[in-house]
């Protein structure tokens, strides 16, 4: 079951099927699809200005539902090909800072679900990795190109064969997501972090996330991209958040920021 609800400018997306540690079917994929189209259709409206993506119960997300898939009609290409990659790239270009919170269990599509997201929050006990050498299988949702270019190719392949997992905690310390905390703390935490951000500057912080994005998919260099924040910069002064923050700065005040894009 893929929940949605809106509050404060947060939209909050919720895995909740704990009963079979939030694996995704292919239905629950197209809900988990639908969800992210109509934050995002909220987003348009300025009604979502962030967006928080969690798991209910014990795990964030143990990967592919398979417990009706069998070996000998399972067709893998269609389910990750047609169904999975579009949703990560829908979600990676979602309209707004997006987080996630994950505890225990993210494996294969799960993971693939934390790396389309903007800032990822683990607790100690979360736990990644690639545990498919099990079946016959392999990493997929993105996790080969993520593994290895956050921990290179040695570390990449000695997970992969030997089906052993990291725990939150290495995860961050390796570069893989941002913060590690406590599982008790860790929806609390999450949540009071990505309401900062939904009465935040938006605008600017699209911006930036378009421009990481950028850099990291066409590996642009330090002039070419300070070309582009240049570029950036110069659309965002025309926004009345850019005027907000400045007149905040010069009156010794917190601003308002309304959230708006350059056009």
């Amino acid at each position: 079951m893929i929940s949605l609800s809106i509050k404060n400018g947060v939209a909050e997306v919720v895995l909740g099927a704990p009963h079979k540690l939030n694996s995704l079917d292919e239905q629950a994929l197209s809900d988990l699809s639908v969800a992210y189209d109509d934050a995002a259709v909220a987003a348009g409206r300025g009604e979502v200005r962030a967006l928080l993506l969690r798991g209910e119960g014990r795990a964030f997300c143990a990967g592919r539902d398979i417990s009706g898939v069998s070996p000998d009609t399972d067709d893998a290409a269609a389910y990750l090909g047609g169904l999975v990659q579009p949703l990560l790239k829908k979600m990676s270009a979602f309209p707004a800072p997006t987080f996630a919170a994950a505890q225990g269990a993210c494996l294969g599509v799960g993971l693939g679900l934390l790396l389309a997201t903007d800032v990822v929050y683990v607790a100690d006990n979360a736990k990644f990795g690639s545990p498919f050498a099990k079946l016959g299988a392999t990493l997929d949702s993105g996790g080969h190109w993520y593994f290895t270019e956050r921990l290179g190719m040695h570390r990449t392949l000695d997970l992969i064969y030997t089906a052993e997992l990291m725990s939150g905690t290495e995860a961050v310390a390796k570069g893989l997501f941002s913060r590690a905390m406590p599982a008790d703390e860790l929806l609390q935490t999450t949540r009071a972090i990505v309401a900062k951000v939904a009465v935040g500057a938006t605008g600017a912080f699209t911006a930036s996330k378009e421009l990481v994005a950028h850099i990291r998919d066409q590996r642009l260099g330090l002039w070419e991209s300070m070309a582009e924040e240049n570029a950036e910069q110069a659309r965002l002064c025309t926004t009345s958040d850019y005027a907000e923050g400045f007149q905040a700065f010069q009156d010794k005040r917190e601003p308002v920021f309304g959230g708006n894009r350059a056009s």
